[in-house]
């Protein structure tokens, strides 16, 4: 729960950042402008906020419509620690199989935190993941660049010295060209 509510509260951040004038602009999200990622981030919290009741249906709700996108995402953001907070069960069934509820929660937190990012870049906010949440994200990061299914960008080399947000987004699929200097 402590790793989805700072995730999520980072995420916030980003989102008070964004305008009408960024909703057209293109994200790291390769194919997707801003108010498509709004979108996916909606559906995503519904997904996640079903999980804390023991099933992830794989299916997309219809975002709200952008103008109160923001606003909707705000309100998901609450309701999916509420939910979470409440939850009493084990496992998730995620399109039907089985997973460990801490699995889920890690990965809801790594989505929110990486498309929070995206936000942030989208909209020149460049508020970046602090190194601890990056570091406790990491793990989880690198379970989803060996597992690809498309859910981010195939991983990208950093140098060696790259510190834990750098290094956590680049699993992810995050060039480069996109972090701050």
């Amino acid at each position: 729960m402590e790793l989805l509510e700072r995730a999520l509260a980072y995420t916030r951040s980003t989102l008070a950042t964004v305008t009408p004038a960024h909703l057209h602009l293109p994200t790291p999200c390769e194919r997707w402008d801003l108010g498509d990622l709004l979108g996916h981030m909606e559906d995503s919290l519904d997904a996640f906020a079903e999980g804390a009741h023991g099933t992830i249906d794989l299916h997309s709700a219809a975002p709200a419509p952008v103008g109160e996108r923001i606003r909707s995402l705000q309100v998901k953001a609450c309701d999916l620690l509420g939910a979470w907070a409440g939850a009493t069960t084990p496992t998730v069934a995620v399109g039907g199989r089985p997973m460990p509820v801490r699995t889920i929660a890690r990965l809801a937190a790594v989505e929110i935190a990486v498309h929070g990012w995206d936000v942030g870049r989208t909209t020149g906010a460049d508020l970046p993941v602090a190194a601890d949440l990056a570091d406790a994200l990491m793990p989880t990061a690198l379970a989803l660049a060996l597992e690809q299914h498309g859910e981010f960008g195939p991983p990208v080399p950093v140098p060696a010295d790259a510190g834990p947000e750098r290094r956590m987004l680049a699993l992810l699929g995050r060039r480069a060209a996109s972090y701050r200097s």
